[in-house]
Parts: structure tokens; C-alpha cells; sequence
């Protein structure tokens, strides 16, 4: 008899013992940013019919885990503040602290976004001045996958000269810009790796119909893991892994800068892009969020006469997505160097970014662009070019009269350098000694404009742009 009772007991201690405490994910923790003004989303694993109590704010919620063990609460939209603390209970009691409410927003591409702040410009004086307890950092640890995750490695981090050198630095100059600019807590998810193709980053479902990765993508669930290491081998391998995991917290928005890798497919390009900013809104549901990015800054050896540019045709394609709706582009394309794919200056990447979502985000009336181009009408063998975004008008960087990097061609297709001048606030004239009958004009077209000048009144550099529709050299290429 003895024998049973102790064999009843070491059964039902073995059942007690084997209870699944709640558990969360990675992003639901201490130090953690909600997203102001929409809905909070927490969500977490528990056994299966477990009813989980949330406190938060002085509210008390509800949720019961589903017969996998997932459980989900929605908790009321809150203005920004904090910080705040949160109370989960079930099997377990788990508390969490120092939580703000204010813009989360995601911060992903290849190395320019991963780059850290350690190895950006001024790093001493940046990482001594980086206490910002109001700026909350995450870096989504690397991770490829064949099949879309749950969740991430990572923690949260209040900003400081400890937790900054690592981080992304364009993420962080973007971030501290909004904080100083709006007074509100700053979220910031780095979910990045460097030397990255845009298709990585795409959804099994974003790919759908995509003659070149669409079967691929579908494929990919029955790689071995040798078969996925490489986030470059497959597509969807870094959305699968670094992407999906983050879809359940609302954000803000996005902030993107890549593109290199995919620049000898700059015409395809066109149509990835753009897939993977409908394919992202699609999967966080949360309509049309700001999707903010950076075009490729100037590289390699300027040239000597005109040529085809595969970056040139990369940076048409980044230009062309602006035609997504709430979308937003920093120019880049003076703050790169001839020798270094890495350009060291983060701080004025991440400002421009930051005018870019001050202007479309947060309501400024500001000038977030540099001059575009407009219009283009031919008089007398004379090109003259208006633009908009001139801001209080058109300069010249350092203030020289004669202006750089534009180039005419005529029917012949072959283009030569031009002269050019300012005429007014937002015109420009363009002349060309060898082209009489001039037909079509490239501005900055070229891997490296050095010579570019152009500005607006208010600093910020004339956008690439030509005005003909001729076949690039990258067309056709998959």
C-alpha cells in the first residue's frame, strides 16, 4: 500500500512539476517602447487553456492560451509616457518594468544600417553623449530560416554610452533626431545584416507571382539548415527569420537603407522593392505605415567621360518607389566616399531621414528633399531644367557659379559633359558644345558624382535623375 502511495504521488508531483510557466517573447520585456496610440499587443506562450491576467496602467485584461499553448491580449491605446509597469500572472507571475509608451520604429537593410555607432564619425564624443533614457534600443540578433519564427534574440536597453557603441548607427542619429525633435520616447528595433539582397527580406506570400524568386520561395520550407546559412542563398530567409518574429508589436514605422547588393539588378529592383514595402505593411496590418529610406550613397572612381552606371540605375529604381504611398527618400548621394562602400558620416544619413519623417510623419513644414527634377524644355540648342523642392531657392555648394555632373546626348544616344548654370530660384540652364540638337540630359549619373553642386537653399543636394527612357545596362538581369 505504501508502494502505491508513493507511486501516486511522484504521478502527480511529475504533473504539477511539468506546468508550463507564461513565457514571452524577446520583445515584450523590461525597458520595452509601445507603440502611442494604437492598440498594445502582448502575446506569449502557455499550456494550453491557461488563463494568463495582464496589469498595466491601472487596467486589468484578460487571455486564455489556445490549445498550442498561444495566447494574445489587446490592451488599450495610450498616449506617450511612462515610464510604466506590467504585471503578467498565470502559472508563473512575471513583472516588468520601466516601460515608455511612444514611436517604435524598425530599422533594417544591409551593412550602411547595420554599421555601428562605434565605428561612425566623431565615435568618442558621439558614444560620451549618448544618454538618452528616453530612446530604447533592440538589436534583433542574426538569424536565417526556412519557415517564419515566433521570435527573436534580443533585449531591450535604455540609451546610454554602454549600450549605443554596438547599435546601428544610422538607426541611432535617426532616432535621437525624432526624440529631440517631438519630446517622446524613442523605440528602436536594428533587425539588419550586412551584404543582404532586398529578396531576402520578402515574404513566401510578397513573392507570390514573382517569376525569378516566387518558386524559389516556395521551395524554401524543405531546405535542409545547411542549406540556409547563408541569408543571401534563399529568399525569404531573413524575413522568415528577423522579420516575421516582429509582427505582433506595433511600430511606427520603418527606415531602410540598401540596396548595394542589389545593384547589378537595379532593374528588377523596381519591381522588389516596392514588393517588399507592400509585402511588410501587408503582414503588420497596420495600413500604409511610413516606410522611409536612403539612397545609395556616391562610391567608387569618378569618371572621366560619360558611362553606363548600374548604381546610377539602382538609384532610378529607389527614386521610382517614392511612387508607393507614404514613402520617403534621404539622398545620400554627397556623403559617400570614392574608396569605402561604409561612409563614415551616420549623423547627417540619419538627419535626413529624420527630415524625411518629421515632414511626412510628424506634420513639420519643412524641406525634407533636395531639389528634384520637374521639367525640361529645349530652346535654341539650350536645356533648361526646372525643379521643385528648391526650398528658398537654388545655390551652388560653395558657392561657384558652374555647376556639375550634368550631360547631354542627342539622337546618337551618346551622352557628353555640359555646362551648367543657375538662371533663377528653381531653373537651371544646360549647354553642350559637342550635342547641337540636344534630346535627353543625366543629372549625377554616375557610380560617384563627385563634381555634383547643386543644392537647395537649405542644404541638402540635388536628386539623380535623367529625363530619357533609353535601355540601362541592367535590364533584363535576374
Amino acid at each position: 500500500m505504501r508502494a502505491i502511495l508513493l507511486f501516486l504521488s511522484l504521478i502527480i508531483g511529475a504533473g504539477f512539476s511539468s506546468r508550463a510557466d507564461i513565457r514571452l517573447p524577446k520583445l515584450v520585456g523590461d525597458n520595452m517602447v509601445l507603440q502611442r496610440d494604437l492598440p498594445i499587443h502582448v502575446w506569449g506562450w502557455a499550456d494550453p487553456g491557461e488563463k494568463i491576467e495582464i496589469t498595466f496602467h491601472g487596467k486589468s485584461y484578460q487571455a486564455t492560451a489556445d490549445a498550442a499553448g498561444n495566447w494574445e491580449a489587446t490592451l488599450k491605446k495610450m498616449k506617450a509616457g511612462g515610464p510604466y509597469e506590467m504585471v503578467l500572472s498565470g502559472n508563473n507571475r512575471i513583472e516588468l518594468k520601466n516601460i515608455l509608451v511612444g514611436d517604435v520604429w524598425v530599422c533594417s537593410g544591409q551593412s550602411n544600417m547595420e554599421w555601428p555607432v562605434s565605428q561612425a564619425m566623431n565615435p568618442e564624443e558621439e558614444i560620451k553623449n549618448a544618454s538618452y533614457p528616453k530612446i530604447r534600443l533592440f538589436t534583433v540578433k542574426k538569424k536565417t530560416s526556412g519557415v517564419p519564427l515566433d521570435d527573436v534574440s534580443g533585449q531591450w536597453e535604455e540609451c546610454s554610452p554602454e549600450s549605443v557603441p554596438g547599435f546601428s548607427a544610422v538607426g541611432y542619429f535617426f532616432g535621437r533626431e525624432i526624440h529631440q525633435s517631438e519630446g517622446i520616447p524613442i523605440g528602436l528595433i536594428n533587425s539588419s545584416w550586412g551584404g543582404t539582397v532586398v529578396e531576402t527580406w520578402i515574404s513566401k506570400d510578397g513573392l507570390q507571382g514573382e517569376e525569378t524568386f516566387g518558386p524559389r520561395a516556395e521551395a524554401v520550407k524543405d531546405l535542409s539548415a545547411e542549406e540556409i546559412t547563408q541569408p543571401n542563398s534563399q529568399p525569404t530567409l531573413l524575413y522568415n527569420g528577423m522579420i516575421h518574429p516582429l509582427l505582433n508589436f506595433p511600430i511606427k514605422g520603418a527606415i531602410w537603407y540598401q540596396g548595394e547588393s542589389n545593384a547589378g539588378r537595379a532593374y528588377q529592383y523596381r519591381d522588389l522593392f516596392p514588393r517588399m514595402i507592400l509585402d511588410w505593411r501587408n503582414k503588420w496590418e497596420q495600413d500604409d505605415f511610413p516606410f522611409l529610406f536612403v539612397q545609395l550613397a556616391n562610391f567608387r572612381k569618378p569618371l572621366d567621360e560619360p558611362k553606363p552606371s548600374d548604381w546610377a540605375e539602382l538609384r532610378e529604381a529607389q527614386d521610382m518607389t517614392l511612387a508607393v504611398k507614404n514613402t520617403g527618400m534621404a539622398s545620400a548621394i554627397d556623403i559617400g566616399v570614392a574608396d569605402d562602400i561604409h561612409p563614415r558620416n551616420k549623423q547627417e544619413v540619419g538627419r535626413r531621414l529624420a527630415l524625411s519623417a518629421l515632414s511626412l510623419t510628424y506634420g513639420e513644414k519643412i524641406v525634407d528633399s533636395g531639389p528634384r527634377f520637374k521639367s525640361m524644355k529645349i530652346k535654341d540648342g539650350d536645356v533648361y531644367i526646372r525643379f521643385s523642392s528648391t526650398g528658398e531657392g537654388l545655390k551652388t555648394k560653395g558657392g561657384a557659379k558652374a555647376l556639375g555632373e550634368f550631360q547631354l546626348a542627342g539622337e546618337d544616344r551618346q551622352f557628353h559633359w555640359a555646362e551648367a548654370e543657375i538662371v533663377n530660384e528653381n531653373t537651371v540652364k544646360v549647354h553642350a558644345e559637342e550635342v547641337t540638337q540636344p534630346v535627353a540630359l543625366r543629372f549625377a549619373w554616375q557610380d560617384n558624382p563627385s563634381k555634383l553642386n547643386l543644392y537647395n537653399a537649405e542644404g541638402l543636394p540635388a536628386n539623380p535623375f535623367r529625363t530619357d527612357e533609353w535601355p540601362g545596362i541592367t535590364e533584363g538581369k535576374k
